[in-house]
């Protein structure tokens, strides 16, 4: 497993990526939304693409150190912090959940655009940085591992960017606001990216096998507890389902090439 940090600069043209699908999955949902069954689809390929990021690159890596100790701590630290991260964005959305509004007449003027979801947006902020930080921890293992993690979140914020987008036309806010508000919440990844990018700067192998097993436990909770309820929210149908696993072969053979 490389030691050394992926240079800051290619780790940055790589954090563009994601940033700019995420702005563009929002521009097109505010011209035209894509379908339920579409959305679900992609939620299935986004899972069976992190889901082979994570086996074939992160895994095979961390089993090599035999480290036990540091794996355990990391997993442990991961799972804790994903399940208190989780907590945290519902019990945002909660607070901020609109009241439930009155009965409108034939004579009522038309409502007004509600305010920001604060709940949604800090929510999606915080998985995006988290995204950001596990972006930084993929470099740090090599930069094939960070290359494929890149595409693969890009999958994931082309998802998150369709969703937050319909969610904020549906709020009554206006095409150039709900892009402007998305492009500002995916910056988040360059913050996430950048600070783990510092932080692992000259990691030891002890502190960098944490690191690595904190990250593949954030990871296979974003595919189990994120991408693949949401997907799920469809009803299931063969080629649903296949997108998962064709994500999945297409990157375990496209780690074998690369």
């Amino acid at each position: 497993m490389p030691h050394a940090a992926a240079h800051s600069s290619t780790i940055l043209l790589f954090s563009l990526l994601p940033v700019l699908v995420m702005v563009a999955g929002a521009t097109l949902a505010v011209w035209r939304a894509p379908g339920p069954a579409l959305r679900s689809a992609i939620l299935h390929f986004a899972a069976g693409v992190v889901f082979s990021v994570v086996a074939v690159e992160l895994l095979p890596d961390i089993v090599r150190q035999h480290a036990p100790l540091e794996v355990g701590l990391g997993f442990g630290l991961g799972v804790a912090t994903m399940f208190g991260l989780r907590q945290l964005t519902r019990k945002l959305e909660d607070a901020n959940a609109p009241s439930t509004p009155e009965p409108t007449t034939a004579a009522s003027t038309p409502a007004a655009p509600s305010r920001l979801p604060w709940g949604l947006l800090v929510g999606v902020g915080i998985d995006i940085f988290i995204d950001g930080l596990l972006l930084g921890i993929g470099f740090a293992a090599g930069a094939k591992e960070g290359t494929l993690l890149a595409v693969a979140l890009t999958i994931e914020l082309l998802s998150l960017g369709l969703a937050t987008a319909v969610q904020l036309r549906e709020d009554g806010h206006g095409k150039a606001q709900t892009v402007g508000i998305v492009a500002g919440t995916s910056l988040l990844l360059l913050a996430g990216a950048g600070l783990g990018t510092t932080l692992l700067s000259g990691a030891s192998g002890n502190l960098l096998e944490i690191v690595l097993s904190f990250g593949l436990a954030a990871l296979l909770f974003l595919v189990t507890e994120e991408l693949l309820l949401e997907a799920h929210e469809e009803p299931e149908s063969p080629w649903l389902t296949s997108a998962f696993f064709v994500g999945f072969l297409l990157f375990l053979l496209l780690g074998m090439l690369v």
